[in-house]
């Protein structure tokens, strides 16, 4: 079964439209909708805003659910030059850039104690959606990069930059890696779609109620189309 987590209304709403069959089951304040994508097995869920909520949804997603692979998808900030708004990230991987316990010797995003505090995501889930993306979304680019996460909206140009140089990330958000994290220590396949909505600058704020809702129907088209080419039992 294929669970697809978005953190907003916006982000699920178009996707349980093209659900069939569906079923709600209630956990933690969040619906979980249970029924088939073009025909398979999927669950679809709004998780809120923020890398607890998101967190705690994917580990429901896997307790409840026994899903087989995990979609987050959603919209981001841009943090490359060559990435526009309007086009799409897939994740490589994921790391959560406000882990900070440099006062312990670490460097900024290692999570203390873990072995891992990068986490990859499934080449497979990577190569499928990458080709989906160019055949439903042939006006935009659609990129391979690191998702950088943190519990703050990326408005400062500095801050970005700082982002850019000291994580090689592609995009900012606030879920994609807490998802991740919650994947790696569930075994489970994941993958972080990201539609670019802003510049994750000072323009951010001038940029983001204009391009969202476009953003939004970029990562559905992406995300029925995913559903059409990948097996899920």
């Amino acid at each position: 079964m294929l669970g697809i987590i978005g953190a907003m209304d916006q982000e699920v709403a178009g996707i349980k439209a093209h659900m069939t069959g569906v079923t709600v089951t209630s956990r933690a304040g969040m619906d979980f909708y249970q029924g088939q994508l073009c025909g398979k097995p999927t669950v679809v869920v709004k998780s809120g805003i923020g890398k607890v909520n998101a967190a705690v949804c994917t580990q429901i997603l896997a307790d409840v659910f026994r899903v087989n692979a995990i979609i987050n998808t959603g919209i981001a900030g841009s943090l490359q030059a060559k990435i526009d708004i309007g086009d799409i990230v897939l994740s490589k991987d994921a790391l959560q850039h406000d882990m900070d316990a440099t006062g312990f010797g670490y460097e900024p995003g290692i999570i203390p104690q873990m072995d891992v505090s990068v986490f990859p995501a499934d080449e497979k889930l990577i190569r499928t959606a990458k080709e989906a993306c160019e055949t439903v979304n042939p006006d935009i680019h659609v990129f391979v990069g690191r998702v950088v996460s943190g519990d703050q909206f990326i408005s400062d140009k500095a801050k970005k930059e700082w982002l850019a140089e000291h994580f090689g990330g592609y995009c900012t958000e606030m879920e994609g890696a807490a998802i991740a994290q919650a994947a790696y220590l569930n075994h489970i396949p994941y993958l972080v779609v990201r539609a670019i909505s802003d510049k994750a600058d000072d323009s951010a704020n001038m940029d983001y109620e204009t391009f969202e809702a476009k953003a939004i129907e970029h990562s559905i088209r992406l995300i029925i189309g995913i559903a059409e080419r990948a097996f899920f039992s």
